[in-house]
């Protein structure tokens, strides 16, 4: 008879085979690590710009601008723009998931009603009269079961797909910062084309003018037709250029009607923009704080929390599971017996079990996992870098604007005297045409020039915003986060 010190050494020398065999985690880990922001160097290439504390973009940046019709078209856009739309889907399928996800880490309990008829072999393991005859069975039974999770497998899926779906909140965010950016660049390019169309028709009545006191200089005997011809070929160059500036201002508001979500009718509506640049001071903490208000760096930073939320479920697989189950019901080949007490089928069980052999699955999930995290690691450190390098960027361009904008003036300053002497010479017999073209052909160099950098201010202070997260705030309700999941 075998002696229980060694019925005690043999359980255990089972045991500790049994975990010998068991598919293990060990050596496989992440690679990538979340930069430090801090660790982004750009103090010398912000040293210069306007700085104030705690200085950040509002939601309804776009009121900076100064235009109530640029207000009410972003507005629009925000309730009718399809993207937003598609964000929103999105955001409810994350939702949906992670509701989904939730349901392992709670009881689960069913009720079901069951009717089936059985012929039983004669020959089989119930003999006559059940052998060779069919009867009919009625059950009702409830069913509980509940993974007990012990390694916290189901939590850290459902962690996992909150992580999504905050991302995908966040990303709906984005989504509305891109639509309101985009109506913004626009109405700036639509206000361009309205400058430009005006110095077009302006160049135009000039070189009308020109064209006449050409003709009665001709007629005079003062100059030959062949001055007459040169002016004659700049007035039709004059007016392609408005019908072109005209097809870019019916283009324009057809842009921005599909941009609202409605059809070409609606641009026919908009009237001329009349947005003013505003000064913009960038916040004294970039770039620690730009991990906070960018709404793509903190999308992508979830994206990273939902990946080691995966991690840490696949790792738990690795472990044993341990699930409870019972029924409560009754069965009956009569149904009119079916209620008694004697019908009850009562059962509860419990089950553990854990995974020894099984080929690398849980081994290759694991590393799929650590792969997946490494990948959004990465993805949030480009994504990081772009945003500070993105600031920057804008911020260079409006320093070199402001200087360009300087010279500008003073040279269409100039070119406008030039033109000016250009013609009176001109009118009094002292200058040739040719002296009056070329003046005229840099004047209007220099107002277009002018106009440019003017829309241009205006289109960087708008990128320079969506840079600087465009009033996104982490701990801030969003207008597009209502019912978020806890």
């Amino acid at each position: 008879m075998t002696s229980p010190r060694f019925r005690a050494a043999a359980a255990t020398a089972f045991a500790a085979a049994l975990l010998a065999a068991c598919a293990t985690p060990g050596g496989l880990e992440p690679r990538s690590t979340p930069a430090e922001p801090n660790a982004l160097q750009a103090d010398r290439s912000l040293a210069g710009a306007p700085v104030a504390p705690a200085v950040w973009p509002s939601a309804d940046w776009w009121t900076r601008l100064g235009d109530p019709q640029l207000d009410a078209l972003v507005a629009e856009a925000l309730a009718d723009a399809p993207g937003l739309r598609v964000a929103r889907a999105r955001l409810d399928k994350a939702r949906a998931l992670a509701l989904a996800a939730d349901a392992p880490r709670w009881p689960q309990i069913g009720i079901g009603a069951d009717v089936s008829r059985q012929r039983f072999s004669r020959n089989g393991i119930f003999p006559p009269p059940i052998g060779g005859s069919s009867f009919t069975q009625y059950q009702l039974a409830a069913n509980l079961g509940w993974d007990l999770d012990p390694w916290g497998k189901n939590r850290a899926l459902y962690e996992a797909a909150l992580g999504q779906a905050r991302a995908a909140e966040i990303d709906a965010f984005a989504a509305r910062l891109l639509v309101s950016a985009g109506v913004a660049h626009a109405y700036i390019r639509l206000q361009s084309t309205f400058e430009q169309l005006d110095l077009a028709r302006r160049a135009l009545e000039e070189r009308q003018t020109t064209l006449r006191l050409t003709q009665q200089r001709v007629a005079a005997g003062l100059d030959s037709r062949v001055e007459l011809k040169q002016v004659e070929t700049s007035v039709p160059a004059a007016r392609a250029r408005v019908l072109q500036l005209e097809e870019q201002l019916a283009l324009g508001r057809n842009q921005l009607a599909a941009l609202l979500g409605k059809g070409p009718d609606r641009g026919l509506a908009i009237e001329r923009p009349a947005a003013k640049p505003h000064q913009l001071a960038l916040p004294s903490t970039l770039p620690a704080d730009l991990v906070g208000r960018r709404p793509d760096v903190v999308a992508q930073r979830w994206r990273v929390e939902a990946a080691r939320g995966d991690i840490a479920a696949a790792k738990a697989q690795f472990y044993p599971d341990v699930n409870l189950s019972a029924l409560v019901g009754l069965q009956s080949i009569d149904l009119g017996k079916l209620m008694e007490r004697g019908s009850s089928i009562p059962s509860a069980g419990a089950a553990l079990r854990l995974p020894l052999f099984d080929g690398g699955r849980l081994r290759g999930n694991l590393a799929a996992k650590d792969a997946d995290y490494d990948l959004a690691v990465e993805q949030y450190n480009q994504t990081l870098v772009d945003a500070l390098r993105e600031v920057v960027d804008q911020l260079e361009s409006l320093r070199s604007i402001a200087a360009q904008r300087g010279e500008a003036e003073a040279a269409l300053a100039s070119a406008e005297e030039a033109y000016q002497l250009a013609l009176a010479r001109y009118r009094a017999g002292l200058g040739g045409l040719l002296q009056v073209l070329i003046a005229e052909t840099t004047v209007l160099e220099q107002r277009s020039l002018a106009a440019d950098l003017r829309s241009r201010e205006l289109d960087r202070g708008v990128d320079l915003v969506r840079a600087l997260g465009g009033g996104f705030e982490e701990d801030k309700p969003m207008p597009v986060a209502q019912g978020r999941l806890q």
